[in-house]
């Protein structure tokens, strides 16, 4: 709603309806020394001439700079199409569609999506979306735990290739709940996380594997012989995923004999900009046999007593709707405009644009690596990758990076402080957006900041 619609007097007319005197009334039976403080620091209210001058100058600050920052937040091309629908009324303004017979529309959109995002981790179920791609491996971290009764030390393998953003939110969800994350180590010549390190595990109690494909340094992880090792054991996998690499990489579903038991992942890819860190949403898609296991809620087609089609929210396993004891989770809602926008995004590229995207981005990534190893910076890892890598920049990464920035080039993230041990890493990423005048420009501010 882009204004409050109470006048002053509005609210005197409501207060001497219901018998008080102020909105402070309302609130009586707390104890006043439970009740907080007035607000300090705050400033005096704006017009909205006022408020919009000021939130355009704030927005002004990021600038344009040519971006080639990745590391779990990715820069790719929006149809404007795609939130010029997400935005009309019907969806913009629409809360949980709890009335099936008033939000067809809205579970349609939904059941659309979950059919995507099941075809496109070649999964059976999809749910309804989570709050973020961390979280959302938080919460399959705990399915898992589910799953797997017969496991009894709740140790979960998580490499630490994977994002380390995603590392914090679970172990800060999950530190509490008697499990353990075991780290596990990537080899310093791949990047990747050797399967050979796993047999060191071969005679202990495992709870569950994560897979991180593509990982933190957009290295391709050999899923295949990791996911075989899971198997061997009855060890669930967790699939961590980013959404765009599917379109070329092998999907969860097919890793191993089997496939992933459960696949999450950040789906801003998919129609979400870069909007000062969001919003985004989380995906997640599981086996048919896990269904009960799987948090939030998923939509089902059905027909009515005319044998027309119709949708309804068919499993909410949520503490809302059913005993706390019971609940697989306390999600409370879910991202929904995004996972409005993500799902016009995909009905718009189809497969062949999805897969086209994909392409571009591995081109870009290509074409960057080869002008950086021209003025002497190469890779920092032998792997194959995606749509990013880590460049060694030598012992001045930080200022060299910093220089670049000031001159509008964003070159990528440092990787100093949270993998001290790569050194001088930096990683970069080049989407389908980027263009080999962009590129030039890359090596022309890298030239320009060694030189300073």
């Amino acid at each position: 709603m882009p204004f409050i619609p109470h006048t002053e007097d509005d609210i005197q007319a409501m207060l001497q309806r219901v018998g008080v005197n102020a909105i402070e009334d309302l609130f009586d039976e707390i104890p006043a020394d439970l009740r907080a403080p007035p607000l300090t620091g705050i400033p005096e209210g704006l017009s909205e001439m006022a408020v919009t001058r000021l939130m355009q100058e704030r927005a002004a600050q990021d600038g344009a700079p040519l971006n080639f920052i990745g590391a779990g937040a990715y820069e790719h091309h929006i149809p404007a199409a795609v939130w010029q629908i997400a935005t009309r009324g019907e969806f913009y303004s629409a809360y949980t569609p709890y009335q099936a017979e008033a939000s067809q529309g809205t579970l349609q959109l939904i059941y659309e999506y979950q059919t995507m995002m099941a075809r496109l981790t070649a999964m059976e179920v999809s749910n309804a979306s989570l709050y973020d791609g961390a979280s959302a491996l938080a919460e399959a971290v705990l399915m898992a735990v589910r799953i797997n009764r017969r496991s009894k030390s709740n140790r979960v393998l998580v490499p630490g290739a994977l994002n380390p953003a995603y590392r914090k939110v679970v172990r800060s969800i999950v530190c509490n709940q008697g499990i353990e994350l075991v780290e596990l180590p990537w080899d310093d010549r791949r990047g990747t996380l050797d399967p050979e390190r796993l047999q060191a595990f071969d005679d202990e109690d495992v709870t569950a594997l994560v897979i991180a494909q593509p990982n933190y340094f957009g290295v391709i992880e050999n899923a295949d012989a990791l996911t075989r090792w899971a198997e061997a054991r009855g060890v669930p996998v967790i699939g961590v995923v980013n959404p765009v690499s599917l379109a070329l990489l092998q999907p969860p579903g097919d890793w191993g004999e089997r496939g992933a038991d459960i696949v999450v992942g950040e789906g801003q890819p998919l129609g979400a900009p870069l909007s000062s860190g969001g919003p985004y949403f989380g995906f997640m898609t599981t086996r048919r046999e896990h269904i009960r296991q799987m948090p939030g809620r998923i939509v089902g087609r059905t027909e009515d007593a005319d044998g027309r089609p119709g949708f309804v929210l068919t499993l909410q396993a949520r503490e809302q709707h059913i005993r706390r004891s019971k609940a697989t989770s306390n999600i409370c809602t879910n991202q929904g405009l995004v996972v409005t926008a993500a799902t016009i995004h995909m009905a718009l590229l189809g497969d062949a644009g999805l897969t086209q995207v994909a392409e571009d981005c591995w081109a870009n990534t290509e074409a960057l690596k080869a002008r950086l190893a021209a003025v002497g910076i190469a890779p920092r890892f032998e792997a194959e990758h995606f749509h990013e890598m880590v460049f060694d920049f030598g012992p001045d990464a930080e200022t060299t990076v910093a220089q670049m920035a000031a001159r509008g080039v964003l070159a990528g993230h440092v990787l100093t402080t949270e993998y001290p041990e790569l050194g001088h890493g930096v990683l970069a990423c080049a989407t389908e957006t980027k263009t080999d005048a962009d590129l030039a420009r890359y090596v022309e501010a890298l030239g320009l900041a060694r030189a300073a």
